[in-house]
C-alpha cells in the first residue's frame, strides 16, 4: 500500500498510535486532502500540540538533501536575520547553489533603503561563509519580489528540484503557499502558524513531470526567541503589519524597557533620538536609569509585558551588553524583536536580552 504523507506537515499517516506523529483516523483516510490529527487541529482550531521529534531528528532530516540534485532557496526573516541565516547551512546541503530570500519585506517601513538592506544580508552571507547566487527581499503574505524570485529560481534550477530550506517559524509554509497559489491555483496546500516546528517532514510538490518544489523540516536554533516565549507571547511581539517607527528623545540616565523582553540603558552621550522598530503591539516604557532594576523586578509580567504566564518560567534571565557607539546611524538589533536606531551616533548603551538571544550591531538602513 502506497505510504501516505500528512498533506500539512509531511509526516507519514499512520492511524493506530494517537499520541504520536502522523496520526489520524481510518475515517480520514478517504478524502481528497489528508490531515494528521495535528495539523487538522491547527488549520481549523489554531490549537498546536506537542510532537515527540528533537532538534536533531529536523537537522538529520535536512541534511537528507546533501547527497540529492538541485537547488536550496534559503529562508531568511528580516526581523531576525542573526537566528534564521544558517551558519552551518553548507554542511548541511553540500556545494548546491543557494538564493538567499529575505522574508517579511511588507512589514518594514517604507524608508527602508532596500539597496543597503540587499547588501548588508550579502555581506552578512559571506561573513558566514555563505557564498549565494541571490538576493531577494520578498513578502510571502504579500506577495513582494515573487515575480523576480521565482525568475532566479527556474534559471538555477536547470529542470532540477528546489529545496526550501530555514530555520522554525520564518516563513516557509506560506512561502511554499504563495508560490503554489500563483503557479496554480491552490490554496493552502501546507499547514502555516504562528508556531515552531509545523513542518515534520519533506513535503513535495510537483513542479513538473521530473522535478519538485520541497519544503523542508525547520531547522531549531536555540539563538532564537520565539523558543524561550509562549505561543501567545510569540502572537504579541510577531509584527502583523507594517510596523510604525516610535521616536523617544532620552538624555543619559534613561532606560527603555521592550515589554519584559529586552531593555536598553543610555548611559553616556548627549540628549538624542532612540527611534524604535518594533511589532506595533509591543508596548515600550520609558523610565530612570536608576529605578530600572527595581521597576524590571516588580512589574515584569505586568507592567512589563510579555512575557505573561508560562514564558516567565522559561524565559532566561536578561544578559547585559555594553557599546560605545561612533559612526552615525547605527542599529542596534535585538534577534526576533526588532532594533533601535541612533541617527546621530556618538552614544554608549547598555543593551539587555535573555541569554543566548545575542544582540549585534549594524549600519542603518534608514
Amino acid at each position: 500500500m502506497e505510504e501516505l504523507i500528512c498533506q500539512g506537515c509531511g509526516a507519514p499517516i499512520q492511524t493506530t498510535q494517537p499520541d504520536q506523529i502522523g496520526y489520524t483516523p481510518k475515517s480520514s483516510l478517504d478524502k481528497d486532502v489528508v490531515l494528521c490529527k495535528r495539523c487538522f487541529r491547527l488549520k481549523h482550531y489554531n490549537d498546536i500540540q506537542d510532537v515527540s521529534a528533537t532538534d536533531d531528528d529536523f537537522l538529520q532530516m535536512v541534511s537528507e538533501i546533501r547527497e540529492k540534485e538541485g537547488i536550496v532557496v534559503h529562508l531568511i526573516d528580516i526581523f531576525d536575520v542573526e537566528g534564521s541565516m544558517l551558519k552551518n547551512l553548507p554542511r548541511i546541503i553540500g556545494d548546491k547553489p543557494v538564493i538567499l530570500a529575505g522574508n517579511k519585506m511588507d512589514l518594514l517601513p517604507k524608508s527602508t533603503n532596500k539597496r543597503k538592506l540587499t547588501q548588508w544580508l550579502r555581506s552578512k552571507a559571506n561573513d558566514l561563509g555563505l557564498t549565494v547566487e541571490d538576493v531577494f527581499l520578498i513578502s510571502s503574505v504579500k506577495g513582494y519580489g515573487f515575480n523576480d524570485l521565482t525568475e532566479s529560481i527556474e534559471f538555477y534550477r536547470g529542470g532540477k528540484n528546489v529545496y526550501i530550506v530555514g530555520t522554525t517559524n520564518v516563513g516557509k509554509s506560506t512561502f511554499i503557499n504563495r508560490l503554489i497559489r500563483q503557479t496554480t491555483g491552490e490554496d493552502h496546500v501546507i499547514t502555516t502558524s504562528y508556531f515552531p516546528g509545523t513542518t515534520l517532514g519533506f513535503i513535495s510538490i510537483p513542479l513538473d513531470e521530473q522535478s519538485s518544489l520541497i519544503d523542508t523540516p525547520g531547522i531549531v536554533n536555540r539563538e532564537q526567541i520565539a523558543h524561550y516565549i509562549s505561543d501567545n507571547d510569540l502572537k504579541v511581539i510577531t509584527p502583523k503589519k507594517e510596523i510604525k517607527p516610535r521616536v523617544f528623545q532620552l538624555n543619559s540616565g534613561q532606560t527603555l524597557f521592550f515589554g519584559g523582553l529586552g531593555r536598553i540603558d543610555f548611559i553616556k552621550g548627549e540628549r538624542q533620538s532612540f527611534v524604535c522598530y518594533f511589532a506595533n503591539s509591543l508596548s515600550i516604557h520609558r523610565t530612570k536609569l536608576e529605578n530600572a532594576d527595581k521597576l524590571y523586578a516588580e512589574h515584569k509580567g505586568v507592567l512589563l509585558s510579555p512575557p505573561e504566564g508560562e514564558s516567565m518560567k522559561k524565559l532566561p534571565e536578561l544578559k547585559k551588553s555594553t557599546y560605545r557607539i561612533k559612526e552615525e546611524k547605527t542599529d542596534i538589533v535585538f534577534p526576533g524583536l526588532g532594533w533601535i536606531s541612533l541617527p546621530d551616533g556618538e552614544a554608549t548603551v547598555a543593551a539587555y536580552s535573555p541569554k543566548g538571544v545575542h544582540i549585534s550591531l549594524r549600519k542603518s538602513f534608514f
